[in-house]
C-alpha cells in the first residue's frame, strides 16, 4: 500500500494543481468553474490532433494547443464577465457546467470517445525513495502544485496586480469605479487557469486513461481537493489533492478495496459538505 500511495502522488499532483486552479477561479472570479479540465482536454486533444493528423512537430503541436486551452477559458471568462458581471456564484458557475457538456460532445464528434496517442513529454524515473520508484512525472507534478500554490499567494499578498485582484473578487463593481480593469483581469485569470490546466493534462494524459470523458471529469478528485480549503486556501487545496492521489492508489493495491478508490472523490465531497454546516446540523439537532 505504501508503493501505490506513493504511485498515486502523480495522480495527487494533478489533482493539486487543477485544485489550486479552482480555488484561484473560486476567490477571485467568484466561479466553480467545473469546465477546468474539459478545456485543457480539448486543448490537449487538438494538440494530439495536430501532431499526428496534422503533421506538426510534437513540440509546435504542444505549444498550439495549450495555447487553445488558455483562449477558450479567456472565451468562457468573456461571456461571464459581460453578461453575468451581477449574478452570484451559483449563475456564473452554471455557465461552466454547459461548457464542459459541450466540450465532452464536440470532442466525440472531432475525435471519437476513445483514448487519444499522446505522446509522453516525461518518461523513465526520477530517483528512487525506501525501494519505491518515484517517476519523472510525479516530481514534476507536484513540485508545480507546490510553485503555483505558493507564487499566486505571494502575487496576491505582495504585488499591487494582487491588491487589484482581490478588490475585484470582493467587490467587483466598485472596483471597476475606482479604475481597475475588471475584464482585463478577470480575463488573465480565466486565461492563466485554462493554461494550467492544459499544461498539466498533457503532462500527465499519457501515463492514465485519457478518453476525453476522463479527463474531463478530473474536475471531481480536483473539487474535493479544493473543498478541503473551503476554495479558499491554495495550501490546503495542494494538501488534499495529494492526499487524495496517495489514498487512491494505496487502495488499488487492495484487491477488496480497489473498486473504492473510484468513489472516494465523491464521499470526499460529500463528507466535507457535511462537515462544512456541522454547526447548522448540529444546532437544529439540539
Amino acid at each position: 500500500m505504501v508503493q501505490g500511495a506513493l504511485a498515486g502522488l502523480a495522480a495527487g499532483g494533478l489533482y493539486a494543481v487543477l485544485a489550486v486552479c479552482l480555488t484561484l477561479m473560486s476567490r477571485l472570479v467568484r466561479v466553480v468553474n467545473f469546465a477546468q479540465a474539459a478545456t485543457g482536454m480539448f486543448g490537449s486533444y487538438v494538440g494530439v490532433a495536430l501532431s499526428v493528423r496534422g503533421g506538426l512537430p510534437e513540440w509546435l503541436a504542444v505549444v498550439l494547443g495549450v495555447l487553445l486551452g488558455g483562449l477558450l477559458s479567456v472565451l468562457i471568462g468573456w461571456v461571464v464577465s459581460t453578461w453575468l458581471a451581477e449574478a452570484g456564484t451559483g449563475t456564473r458557475s452554471a455557465v461552466t457546467v454547459a461548457v464542459l457538456l459541450l466540450l465532452i460532445s464536440l470532442s466525440f464528434i472531432l475525435f471519437g470517445n476513445k483514448p487519444q496517442p499522446f505522446q509522453a513529454l516525461l518518461a523513465g524515473p526520477a530517483f528512487t525513495l525506501g525501494g519505491v520508484v518515484i517517476s519523472q512525472v510525479t516530481v514534476v507534478t507536484v513540485a508545480l502544485a507546490v510553485v503555483i500554490a505558493f507564487a499566486a499567494r505571494l502575487i496576491l499578498t505582495k504585488t499591487p496586480v494582487g491588491i487589484s485582484l482581490r478588490a475585484l473578487s470582493e467587490r467587483p463593481t466598485t472596483a471597476e469605479l475606482l479604475g481597475i480593469p475588471a475584464k482585463r483581469l478577470s480575463a488573465a485569470i480565466w486565461g492563466a487557469t485554462g493554461l494550467l490546466s492544459t499544461v498539466i493534462i498533457v503532462i500527465v494524459a499519457p501515463s492514465q486513461s485519457n478518453d476525453a470523458t476522463s479527463l474531463a471529469m478530473l474536475v471531481v478528485p480536483a473539487a474535493a481537493a479544493a473543498l478541503l480549503g473551503g476554495f479558499r486556501r491554495l495550501d490546503l487545496a495542494v494538501v488534499g489533492g495529494l492526499v487524495l492521489g496517495m489514498l487512491q492508489g494505496a487502495l488499488a493495491q487492495v484487491d477488496q478495496l480497489s473498486v473504492v478508490r473510484n468513489f472516494v472523490p465523491f464521499l470526499a465531497i460529500v463528507g466535507l459538505l457535511v462537515w462544512s454546516q456541522r454547526k447548522e446540523v448540529w444546532d437544529a439537532a439540539r
